[in-house]
């Protein structure tokens, strides 16, 4: 009797027929992560710096990281939040001790925990408008921002590309410009409860909150009894060397969201909110069931010890400013090719002429993976541990892919 044939079915052929194609993937397997370096199902290396789109902070298979999850892993997964459980608590603390004093709830994403932020805003404006009959719930977002693909994350991302299809959405947001504050104080009115703003916009390409426009908006809600809520989901947990990006304005926000980078590759969001808000939420208005895990909160706490202990914050700052100088210097060699690079710290996009498409190619088969953000940007998002020869191996690919390629034809 002949044994039965093995049929092999590669990757790409188990994609093509069972995932759902709402991504345009590039034709690539990983299977393997190692610090800032992957390798592929051929065994071909690459440096990572998209980083899960900022959510490796401290890139592949960190051992500190990698020893707490599987330690908690092997002594408790996962309790409801009907009950209490050490590592949320701990977390909580840390998390407070960052941001100020306030308090903290736990979700599985950054969608979850703009979320929530938007959930904060009603609660305000009902407060504010004295019960629920009042009109007060009007959010001021800015225009080209993202604040994920929930309905109400979707509402308040004024993008065609994510809104299309999907209406009618929720009713109750307004976009002003980024960085014109006269544009934000001419949407506030009696029904207004909140603005809404990502510190640095990722998706759509790398554009950061000045400092004067973010205290002006601290003054501007502190005027009208309005939360200032902060998306810092792809720009906090240090990526801009400070461990919030909203740190380099001096200012305090009402409530934050984050999530990416805070579990170092875990699934983890969470909200905080500032002292002065915190009972607008009670027991019952809000909840989730896998938040704040004791698995998920010991990978972040993971995450924070790392931080600390190898002082990144201070690395990212000092190893950011030669690297973007090199960046930069792309820019005036190749002008052509590179109109801008924006950002600070590890969250930089680079503006290219033309469609980045070829250029990410060319960058992969030089061995340096990278996404792409808005309107022909590409973001580079190194893990905060990545080495000064790492930052330099990015910037020499990068050189010979734009000393390779043609430049685009002049515009008619």
């Amino acid at each position: 009797m002949t044994a039965p044939s093995i049929v092999r079915t590669s990757t790409a052929e188990l994609y093509d027929a069972h995932v759902l194609k709402n991504y345009a993937r590039a034709p690539l397997t990983l299977v393997r992560g190692r610090g800032t370096q992957v390798w592929d199902d051929a065994g071909r290396r690459y440096l990572d710096f998209t980083s899960g789109i900022a959510v490796s902070a401290l890139g592949h298979c960190h051992p500190h990281w990698v020893a707490a999850v599987q330690r908690q892993a092997a002594e408790l997964i996962h309790v409801s939040n009907l009950f209490r459980n050490p590592q949320q608590g701990e977390l909580a603390r840390r998390l407070v001790q960052q941001a100020g004093p306030g308090r903290v709830f736990f979700c599985n994403s950054g969608a979850e925990a703009n979320e929530a932020l938007i959930k904060l805003a009603r609660l305000h404006g009902v407060q504010k408008a004295g019960g629920e009959e009042g009109r007060c719930f009007k959010v001021i977002c800015a225009k080209h921002a993202f604040h994920g693909r929930t309905y109400g994350g979707m509402s308040a991302t004024p993008q065609e590309k994510i809104q299309k299809g999907f209406r009618p959405l929720v009713p109750g947001f307004a976009f002003g410009e980024l960085n014109d504050l006269d544009s934000f104080a001419r949407l506030v009115d009696a029904e207004t409860a909140a603005i809404f703003v990502e510190t640095i916009q990722g998706e759509s390409g790398i554009n950061p909150c000045t400092p004067e426009f973010l205290r002006g908006l601290r003054q501007l809600c502190d005027q009208n009894n309005l939360l200032l809520l902060l998306d810092e989901v792809q720009c906090g947990i240090g990526r801009t060397g400070r461990f919030y990006a909203f740190e380099h304005a001096g200012i305090v926000p009402d409530a934050i969201g984050m999530a990416k980078g805070l579990g170092g590759g875990f699934p983890i969001g969470s909200m905080w909110v500032r002292d002065r808000h915190a009972e607008l939420f009670h027991p019952g208005n809000h909840g989730t069931t896998f938040g704040g895990t004791p698995l998920a909160c010991a990978a972040a706490l993971a995450v924070l010890d790392v931080i600390e202990r190898e002082k990144l914050l201070d690395q990212v700052r000092s190893l950011s400013g030669p690297w973007l100088a090199g960046l930069r210097q792309l820019a005036a060699d190749f002008p052509a090719h590179l109109a801008a690079v924006r950002g600070f710290g590890y969250l930089v996009g680079l503006q290219l002429t033309s469609d980045p498409t070829p250029y990410l190619s060319a960058l992969r088969e030089r061995g340096l993976l990278a996404p792409s953000a808005g309107n022909n940007v590409i973001r580079l998002l190194p893990p905060l541990n990545v080495s000064a020869a790492e930052l330099a191996e990015s910037v020499q690919i990068l050189r010979e892919v734009l000393g390779s390629r043609p430049a685009a034809p002049a515009a008619k």
